[in-house]
């Protein structure tokens, strides 16, 4: 069976895809809007993890309504929930069994409710997985030690492939550089290297 998961390049798509890949033959997407050529980093991740890669082109008109709507509010939230749900779409409509995602229990922003979930698999005949969704934080890090080698850091540093840097791009476009610091919180981003082995400390 194939399933298609969403890749970022980061810890959480990529534990993701370890937990399913007993089950599943992986091929991990990245959704891009064309803007910038960050997709890039996540084809480096997946080709260290020895897992199948491609892009996936989404709407430009989806990012530009999420940036009026970030801009608008002042943050981050509703856009982002905005464009993850459009992969999702994007995603379903490719040729395989399953999507996934790294969305985890403690997260606030992207959320697939029970009954986005079950529309999703409804009209696109796809099972939607969400293999994260009962790990919290701790339960997340120690898996992620014991099986990745990862690079963490300030996001405005550390390589990555969602949603938020093609976004960040088109604020800073629309309405200036000063913007983005403004509507995005600083938070840490994590970035795979590879995995894990016997020998690594």
């Amino acid at each position: 069976m194939d399933l298609a998961v969403l890749y970022s390049g980061g810890k959480d798509s990529s534990l993701a895809a370890l937990l399913l890949e007993k089950f599943y033959d992986i091929h991990l997407i990245t959704g891009s809007f064309g803007i910038t050529d960050d997709w890039q980093h996540a084809a480096v991740a997946a080709d260290q993890l020895g897992y199948s890669f491609e892009t996936i082109e989404l709407d430009q008109d989806v990012a530009e309504a999420a940036v009026t709507t970030m801009i608008e509010d002042g943050y981050p939230r509703n856009g982002i929930q905005r464009v993850h749900e459009h992969a999702l779409e994007m995603a379903a409509q490719l040729d395989v069994t399953a999507i996934a995602d790294g969305t985890r229990r403690d997260d606030r922003v992207p959320t697939i409710s029970r009954a986005q979930a079950q529309s999703l698999e409804d009209r696109h005949d796809i099972d939607y997985l969400s293999p994260l969704s009962g790990f919290g934080h701790h339960a997340i890090d120690e898996l992620v030690t014991e099986r990745l080698s990862i690079d963490t850091g300030p996001s405005v540093e550390i390589p990555k492939s969602d949603y938020e840097t093609e976004l960040r791009t088109l604020i800073a476009d629309r309405v200036g550089p000063e913007a983005v610091t403004s509507i995005f919180p600083a938070h840490t981003q994590s970035y795979v290297n590879h995995l894990r082995s016997n020998d690594d400390t």
